[in-house]
Formats: C-alpha cells, sequence, structure tokens
C-alpha cells in the first residue's frame, strides 16, 4: 500500500480540517468575542476565571491556586486539590439547559437568545 506523499493526486488522502465552513467559523468568533464583551462589561465572570480572558492564563490560575494552598497551610488549616479533565465538558452539555443559563444567570434574551437557540438546534 502506497503512503499518500506530499503531491499525492489521491482525492481520498485530503480530509477538511473541520466540519465548520469559513464562514460560520467568522461568525462563531464574532459571536463568542460580543458575549465576552458583554460578560466583562457587566461584571458577570466570576474573578477566579482564567479561561477565555484576557491577561488570564493558566499560569495566573496556577499561582492563584498556588497561594490559596500556601496560605491555608500558613494558616494550619488543611488544604486539598481535585483536578478534573474538563476538555470535552462541553459535549456532555444539555443545550436547554445551557440556553435558560444564558437567559436567567446572564440575561442574554430576545433576539440573541433565539440566535444560539437556532444554532444549537440539531446538534449534539
Amino acid at each position: 500500500m502506497k503512503k499518500p506523499g506530499l503531491y499525492d493526486a489521491d482525492a481520498s488522502s485530503y480530509r477538511p480540517i473541520s466540519n465548520l465552513s469559513v464562514l460560520s467559523k467568522l461568525l462563531e468568533r464574532l459571536v463568542a468575542r460580543q458575549v465576552m464583551e458583554y460578560m466583562t462589561s457587566a461584571n458577570l465572570l466570576p474573578a477566579r476565571q482564567s479561561g477565555f480572558r484576557p491577561g488570564h492564563s493558566t499560569e495566573t490560575a496556577v499561582l492563584q491556586v498556588l497561594s490559596d494552598i500556601l496560605l491555608a497551610i500558613d494558616r494550619g488549616d488543611l488544604a486539598a486539590l481535585i483536578l478534573l479533565d474538563l476538555t470535552a465538558a462541553f459535549d456532555s452539555v444539555h443545550h436547554d439547559i445551557l440556553l435558560q443559563r444564558l437567559q436567567v444567570s446572564f440575561g442574554i434574551q430576545d433576539v440573541a437568545l433565539q440566535w444560539f437557540q437556532s444554532y444549537l438546534l440539531g446538534r449534539s
């Protein structure tokens, strides 16, 4: 069996990088940017949330956890650390619950909420 080469003409050796079109990806980024700007300006994000925020990183999150543990030890308290792998967490999110949280907890309503409903419709 021949290995696909750099200039292989066999179409089966070419796979799409993603299932989403370029326009869908662009729209996702624009919506994500708008939602983050809204949540940041309305102070809806927890102060210690590090993911997907400018100026926050895994490094700042680790430093905060280390600081909390060292402070607890200095006070003579018990300190424990539980680590969870949430890399595929969105795959298990119930869409109706997500939409309800967007509406109730974050105030996303009307056309914006309808867009999220439409976006999630038929996806698993």
